[in-house]
C-alpha cells in the first residue's frame, strides 16, 4: 500500500495484529491447556498441562507435495506428535503452523480426543486460527 504524505509516496506495509486465544479441557481426567496465537498467514499452537515449551515443530504446505513440509526446531526428535500434529494441522487450515505439544505421549487415545478438541476449537472460532 502506497501513501503520499506531504508529496512524498512512502511505502506503507499492513500487518495483522497477533492475537491470542487461550481454552482447556479436562481430557482423560487430566486438564489440557490450549494457547493459540494467531499470526500473519500462520498460527502457533501451544498445548500442555503445565507451563513447558519443551519441543517445537512448524509445518507448511508446498507445492510441491501433498504433504505439508515439516520440522522439529527444537526438541527431542524421538517425540513425533508434535512434527505430525502441524503437519495435520497445515493441511487442514492450509497455512504456516507451529507445534509444541508438551503432553505425555504414553496414551494414544490422549493424543486423538486433544487433536479432536483442536478441531472442534478450529470449527467453532476459525477466526482465532
Amino acid at each position: 500500500v502506497d501513501a503520499v504524505v506531504n508529496g512524498h509516496t512512502s511505502l506503507m506495509i499492513a500487518f495483522d495484529a497477533i492475537s491470542v486465544h487461550n481454552f482447556s479441557e479436562k481430557i482423560l481426567e487430566q486438564v489440557v491447556h490450549f494457547h493459540v496465537m494467531k499470526l500473519s498467514g500462520g498460527f502457533f499452537l501451544w498445548v500442555g498441562s503445565t507451563p513447558v515449551l519443551s519441543n517445537l515443530a512448524v509445518s507448511m504446505s508446498s507445492k510441491y507435495d501433498s504433504v505439508p513440509l515439516s520440522t522439529l526446531v527444537i526438541g527431542d526428535p524421538s517425540n513425533t506428535a508434535p512434527n505430525s500434529l502441524a503437519q495435520r494441522l497445515a493441511k487442514k487450515t492450509k497455512k504456516q503452523v507451529f507445534v509444541s505439544y508438551s503432553l505425555p505421549v504414553t496414551d494414544s487415545n490422549l493424543g486423538l480426543l486433544v487433536e479432536n478438541r483442536i478441531k472442534k476449537e478450529l470449527e467453532l472460532h476459525p477466526e482465532h486460527f
